[in-house]
């Protein structure tokens, strides 16, 4: 369980896309730079809508995969746990790319049509596929929803060795305490998501969102590190379309 620290920092109450947040501030300085690369989560959800999509049919085979496993350990349950979460994670789906986001979000979380949202499924079927999985859900849809601290305690309740999940798992919670103003823990966790698993979909991206908060935080050595790798590693990524311009910045401050 990841542990929140406060130094000193009483959030603040964002309007989505409009607030206006001082420039000498460092949190200013984080959130403009990382906006370049879809930090927030409103924005990266719109950009990566197909990658998301791929993340929930690999989570889909995973579950499946594991209710086939434990057919004839844990089968009732498990299918029970199934059963339930189909509901919620149609309107997680339907949140990803609708209109009514939020409260297709919310619905996901506390559940509808008689279903229990990914909350209670966590809860009622824990030590299940099912009930793992619903950790990773309710953690996305509280980032998507701009509760930052019940999606760092659903995502770090959330297991796996898959290549894709586990890093999106773990950079969710680095944009949460993005969110929080703990830049320390955000860094700390873009690293885990890194070093989770190395492929082109998430790599780069973490890579670049550790390197914009190491500068903020004044390590500009591991800024450079990180952007150089995406410049030699994943020249191809988005997130190196305009890497040299970060890697300026960087060699700039270092000297």
């Amino acid at each position: 369980m990841a542990t929140y620290k406060k130094r000193g920092y009483k959030p603040k109450t964002e309007k989505e896309k409009t607030e206006v947040i001082e420039d000498n501030s460092t949190t200013a300085e984080v959130f403009n730079t990382l906006d370049e690369g879809a930090n927030k989560a409103e924005l990266w959800v719109g950009k990566n809508q197909k990658g998301i999509f791929i993340i929930i049919g690999v989570a889909a085979v995973i579950l499946l995969g594991y209710l086939a496993y434990n057919k004839f350990i844990a089968g009732p349950k498990a299918e029970e746990a199934m059963n339930e979460m189909f509901t919620a994670q149609k309107y997680f789906n339907q949140a990803v790319t609708g209109e009514s986001a939020d409260s297709l979000y919310t619905l996901a979380l506390k559940g509808g049509e008689g279903k229990f949202g990914m909350v209670d499924i966590a809860s009622e079927y824990s030590g299940t596929p099912a009930g793992n999985l619903a950790n990773y859900y309710a953690g996305m849809a509280y980032l998507n929803t701009k509760d930052y601290t019940n999606a760092v305690k659903y995502l770090s309740d959330f297991t796996t060795d898959d290549a894709v999940l586990g890093p999106v798992a773990k950079g969710g919670i680095g944009d949460s305490f993005v969110q929080l103003n703990q830049l320390e823990d955000a860094l700390d966790y873009y690293e885990k998501a890194i070093s989770a698993s190395t492929n082109d979909y998430t790599t780069p991206m973490y890579l670049f969102k550790a390197g914009n908060v190491a500068q903020s935080l004044g390590q500009k050595d591991k800024a450079l590190q990180y952007f150089e790798r995406i410049q030699q590693e994943f020249s191809d990524s988005d997130q190196a379309k305009n890497i040299e311009v970060f890697i300026g910045r960087a060699e700039a401050s270092a000297n």
